[in-house]
């Protein structure tokens, strides 16, 4: 819960920033949140020193520039990417806030975090079109399904956690998808509006990251301690499901998933670390 609380009131700080101001309504909707938690946050914001003004239309902002005013020193910046490193570790927002701390200290770019810090800006697309309702397209998607890398069309209503993954349904295969935000190349946001809302359903992925098929397939695996430590660490939902084995330093996982791809990649990059394979 902290985790969310930090990024949403980081993300909140760049709407603000954004033309046009916003009321508070619409930015509930960008941050998939409350009025009333957004009025807190503005008030918190207001507390770090931030100038958030209202105009006539009850529409809030915050002053051109004024987080660039904001510095930390060299020591206040490492502070806090151990803390979002801690806390964020699972999210792709981590690289684009990580970005902006070393840009305002003292602290050299890393330049993986340059790399992805587009990410956040494709969140906050993809969260403008979902509170307005608009259909999207994601650029140049690389799909791990049919191995293609295309634009899609599709009508975005939500995330998973952590902004893994959007909630999105497309109408070219008239079905609820989830697609990997890392995986976008780039967004565009429409003109056209939903036409397919009342079809829009929320899947929930698996462990290995994709939401369910026609149909779900059981796995039983049998791996070495590296391949148990490996796996946590690329699939951390898989962490509950796997378990220690009556020999010593080899674990199991049995579960079912809804593609098996990404699990036949992982054995396949990991040849010799598992004695046992059903897939």
């Amino acid at each position: 819960m902290n985790q969310y609380k930090i990024l949403r009131v980081l993300r909140l700080i760049g709407l603000l920033q954004q033309s046009p101001s916003k009321s508070v309504h619409q930015l509930a909707q960008l941050l998939d949140n409350t009025d009333r938690t957004v009025y807190r946050y503005l008030e918190l914001i207001r507390e770090l020193g931030f100038d958030v003004q209202r105009d006539h239309f009850k529409r809030f902002s915050i002053v051109s520039g004024e987080l660039g005013k904001v510095t930390f020193t060299a020591e206040e910046a490492t502070l806090l990417n151990e803390l979002i490193q801690t806390v964020a570790v699972d999210s792709p927002l981590r690289d684009g806030i990580l970005k902006k701390v070393y840009l305002c200290s003292e602290i050299p770019v890393v330049g993986k975090h340059v790399l992805k810090a587009h990410i956040g800006t494709i969140v906050q697309q993809l969260s403008e079109a979902i509170a307005f309702n608009k259909q999207v397209r994601l650029k140049k998607y690389h799909s791990l399904h049919s191995e293609r890398i295309i634009d899609r069309i599709v009508e975005p209503f939500a995330f998973t956690d952590n902004y893994a993954s959007l909630m999105a349904f497309e109408p070219a295969t008239m079905k609820n998808k989830l697609f990997k935000v890392e995986r976008i190349t780039g967004v565009e946001v429409m003109q056209k509006t939903w036409k397919h809302d009342t079809l829009h359903k929320q899947v929930s992925p698996d462990a290995f990251g994709f939401g369910p098929g026609e149909k779900s397939y059981p796995i039983h695996l049998v791996f070495s301690l590296r391949a148990c430590i490996l796996l946590k660490e690329e699939f951390p939902l898989c962490g509950p499901y796997i378990k220690p084995t009556t020999k010593s330093n080899l674990f199991e996982l049995k579960m079912s998933v809804n593609n098996l791809k990404p699990v036949q990649r992982f054995v396949d990059g990991l040849k010799g670390e598992f004695t046992e394979v059903n897939i």
